[in-house]
């Protein structure tokens, strides 16, 4: 009887650690749990506590180069790992560690969003794309609610957008990660496009150099729609918000409140403007790899009130990120 009470033993006890060591698995450096509609590929934040700490200073330079001129909001967006990693597998330093050093250190009245504590209560919700680097524009629907309590102008609820699917979307995920498993796992791309008020797009396009790193040259420009359409299945769907991150934006809204925002983001900020078109009369993007001008004269031309940085915890832990808005300072 003993003997027998051992092996059971020994049967739950394998079974268990079995169940631990299947509750993800990587490929090509990238994370999956799950299966079929619930599975879930992603990358594992590794960012340096030194680029946290440069990057919060340049956003309190900013701050500090405009004074009281100008609103400065820091949005530092968690990606999917920090809420959705095994327990097992997360890394020594968090995402939430990280995004609160970033706060802790910002100075000259610069102003922290909490993007993290806005989207942790809908993770039940498709707030992140399952097989894709970006979240899903709910989530950023989420994020830039908060934004606009903080910069304290309005906000409309997705009662006033129209909901646009594609279907069958596979993202970044399966080509990163090469896995088959990923590559079979389609998602719903859900995005919002406001119906009731009146918006323009002026685009500066430009050519970036042979390792697509930078831009060398700005385009004239020219006005399309800032909403691109997708059909199902279809790879780029989170290219909806712009045709993607190489250009300069401008949107002109019919909303009159003397707030013009430019959003100074990563790729994940590229859903966020459509949720504000209720909220300024004007928003200008611009990414943080890609801008030709000086960024002083350009804000102080265009009459800007406020900026956003809006970037994924990624970028905001790369030398590069805070390299280039310095960079945008002097250029």
């Amino acid at each position: 009887m003993r003997k027998f009470l051992i092996l059971i033993s020994f049967f739950v006890l394998s079974a268990s650690l079995l169940a631990q060591e299947s509750s993800y698995r990587m490929s090509n450096k990238i994370m999956i749990i799950g299966h079929g509609e619930q599975l879930r590929a992603f990358s594992i934040y590794g960012g340096s506590p030194e680029n946290c700490a440069s990057y919060a200073a340049t956003v309190s330079r900013y701050k500090k180069i405009f004074g009281d001129a100008v609103n400065v909001y820091c949005m530092t967006i968690p990606t999917q790992g920090e809420f959705y990693c095994p327990e097992e597998a997360r890394p020594a330093r968090s995402e939430l560690s990280a995004i609160s050093s970033i706060y802790g250190k910002l100075q000259n009245g610069a102003v922290a969003v909490d993007a993290y504590h806005a989207l942790q209560p809908h993770l039940d919700e498709p707030i992140y794309a399952r097989t894709d680097h970006h979240w899903q524009p709910l989530g950023a629907y989420y994020a830039a609610q908060e934004f606009a309590k903080v910069a304290g102008v309005p906000f409309k609820d997705l009662s006033h957008y129209t909901e646009h699917i594609v279907f069958g979307f596979v993202g970044t995920m399966a080509g990163y990660s090469k896995d088959r498993e990923v590559a079979n796992s389609p998602e719903n791309f859900v995005y919002y496009i406001p119906k009731d008020v009146f918006y323009e797009a002026e685009y500066y396009d430009y050519t970036l150099d042979k390792g697509r790193k930078r831009a060398v040259s700005e385009a004239s420009m020219k006005e399309r729609n800032f909403f691109r359409t997708f059909p199902d299945g279809s790879v780029a769907a989170y290219s909806t918000f712009m045709g993607g991150d190489a250009k300069l934006v401008k949107v002109t809204t019919s909303t009159s409140n003397g707030r013009r925002l430019l959003i100074l983001k990563d790729s994940f900020g590229n859903a966020l403007p459509g949720y504000l078109f209720y909220s300024f009369e004007n928003i200008h993007v611009v990414d943080c790899r890609y801008f030709t001008r000086n960024i002083i004269n350009y804000i102080r031309e265009n009459g800007i009130t406020d900026i956003l940085f809006a970037n994924n915890i990624t970028h905001a832990s790369m030398t590069a990120t805070w390299q280039m808005y310095e960079k945008y300072l002097t250029q």
